[in-house]
């Protein structure tokens, strides 16, 4: 007398000898490309929390030194905006926007040489566009160093 789960162990065994040795695939409960998906989706969420939360701290940050100087606090710079940190901040500002002006004419430069006509591919919209950007970024930053460097005296009213 054999129970149904005796006849299943036997039929068990009996596909496991005749197996050709080649393992089956397993069923997977989720798609792979979903489970792909939805982790890249909670990278971004993840990410875009972390990015508030640091600019929530940034505004209020701005807004409280606004604050102050509209109330007339004209005591020397503290913090970030003392000339130890500002200055190296702004010859760094200065040196990326020139390097990155600089890398853009070499490549533009080298670009035009007949010597690579033959290999060159042409330049697509986007990627002009992306150094046309690059370009105004870098001008704008030069511009307000520039700003930056002729008001701060103005301003902090120093001589």
């Amino acid at each position: 007398m054999n129970s149904p789960t005796m006849e299943q162990l036997k039929q068990s065994q009996i596909t496991s000898q005749t197996d050709t040795g080649v393992p089956r695939p397993k069923m997977l409960l989720v798609n792979s490309k979903v489970l792909n998906w939805s982790s890249i989706i909670f990278a971004i969420l993840q990410s875009a929390c972390t990015a508030v939360i640091a600019i929530s701290g940034l505004r209020v940050a701005i807004g409280l030194s606004a604050l102050a100087a509209a109330a007339g606090i004209h005591a020397p710079a503290h913090g970030f905006h003392q000339n130890a940190i500002r200055i190296p901040m702004m010859a760094l500002a200065f040196l990326g926007a020139v390097i990155n002006i600089f890398v853009i004419w070499k490549v533009r430069n080298l670009r035009s040489k007949p010597a690579s006509q033959w290999r060159q591919q042409p330049v697509t919209q986007k990627k002009l566009n992306s150094e046309r950007f690059q370009i105004a970024l870098a001008v704008l930053t030069l511009l307000l160093l520039a700003a930056e460097w002729i008001t701060h005296p103005m301003v902090h009213r120093i001589p």
